[in-house]
């Protein structure tokens, strides 16, 4: 195996720690052009589809891509903001917001986004916080569920680009927060102040993304995750059982999926008599294509067309700032050991010991 060359580095130095929020991806244009890349490397990744290699590709490159990408360049479009991809423009703004919370209360981190699929990729980022001396790395999943074909592939990415790495830096991956109290109270907030101006539904519907049936049969917990997710949430908000339903949407293919569908269920409670329903998406934290273009529009349709009357969709989280306590909550719970909170005295303490390191260095030789 080659390693990659180290850049300049004095023996001594004080650690530096980074904290590196990590989403799913988007198209860099809402064009053909651009969605055929993404779509290709997002649907080539074996944690998101797993069908034998060979079959998959010829599938993958022959129909899907080729087919596909104007149709989802058409999506994409219909929800294109001046700034660009909304999930972009929430991630970077997200990680924007935590550094400046985590200065706020003393933490000598730096605070970085990546995608997991486009730009910027995880290993362009992880590279550039080698290259400005971050030698502990806390890598965190926009996702609050974990699961195999999300969270997992966020760390083959991780382990993949350190394979060629000599000087790996201290590594540490958040899997979930799906029962996390700050993460729940600000699902709540939200909730509680959309419903304060708008007045409460009739039901409440929350629309996790979807995957393969199998996956849960396989040792998953994804669908158990949302499901707690969704139970301490409607305690928090005085929920009765028959007054919210947990849904999953984006369904891919025609195999079974994680059930109940999201537009069908909709669809039935309309049919049903139902005048109002509101949505929440709980497992995006930011705003994108599955919120905005398949629940917001999709789904919102599909209802008035099956009899509903009134549809509100609650937004994400994306930069509430009871969301920007939260996840500083979440991050600073593992950071500890780390000591990034830097007192004058333990910033004195540090630098002696470096000096120290640096001497011995020194003697031994090593390039400085």
């Amino acid at each position: 195996m080659s390693f990659r060359p180290e850049p300049s580095h004095t023996h001594g130095t004080l650690t530096q720690a980074a904290i590196v929020l990590v989403n799913l991806g988007t198209p860099a244009a809402p064009t053909a052009a651009a969605v055929r890349p993404y779509l290709r490397q997002f649907l080539a990744d074996q944690r998101v589809v797993e069908i034998p290699r060979a079959i998959w590709w010829f599938i993958l490159n022959g129909i899907i891509v080729p087919f596909r990408s104007g149709k989802s360049a058409h999506k994409y479009a219909a929800i294109w903001t001046r700034d660009g991809s909304p999930l972009r423009v929430h991630t970077e703004r997200q990680a924007a917001m935590l550094q400046e919370a985590m200065t706020e209360r003393g933490h000598a981190v730096k605070v970085v986004y990546a995608m997991r699929y486009g730009q910027p990729s995880v290993a362009s980022v992880l590279q550039d916080l080698k290259l400005a001396g971050c030698d502990r790395i806390l890598v965190l999943p926009a996702y609050p569920q974990y699961s195999a074909a999300t969270t997992a592939s966020i760390y083959d990415a991780v382990f993949a680009h350190y394979q060629k790495e000599r000087n790996i830096p201290e590594l540490r991956l958040i899997k979930h927060y799906h029962d996390n109290e700050s993460y729940l109270g600000a699902l709540a907030h939200a909730v509680e102040s959309y419903w304060e101006m708008h007045g409460k539904p009739e039901v409440l519907v929350m629309s996790f993304h979807g995957t393969p049936k199998r996956t849960l049969l396989l040792g998953d917990p994804y669908f158990c995750e949302c499901h707690k997710t969704a139970r301490l949430l409607a305690e928090r908000l005085g929920l009765a059982p028959e007054a919210y339903r947990v849904t999953f949407q984006s369904r891919f293919g025609k195999a079974e999926w994680l059930q109940p569908y999201t537009q069908p269920t909709v669809e039935q409670l309309g049919r049903d008599g139902i005048r109002r329903i509101d949505m929440i998406c709980p497992g995006f934290t930011s705003d994108c294509l599955e919120t905005l273009e398949e629940i917001d529009m999709e789904v919102r349709q599909a209802f008035a067309d099956n009899g509903g009357q009134t549809f509100h969709y609650i937004p994400c989280l994306n930069e509430s700032p009871v969301w920007q306590s939260a996840l500083t909550d979440i991050v600073e719970q593992h950071l500890i050991g780390w000591h990034t909170i830097r007192t004058p005295a333990m910033l004195e303490e540090q630098k002696a010991q470096a000096e120290i390191t640096h001497t011995q260095a020194k003697r031994l030789g090593a390039p400085q």
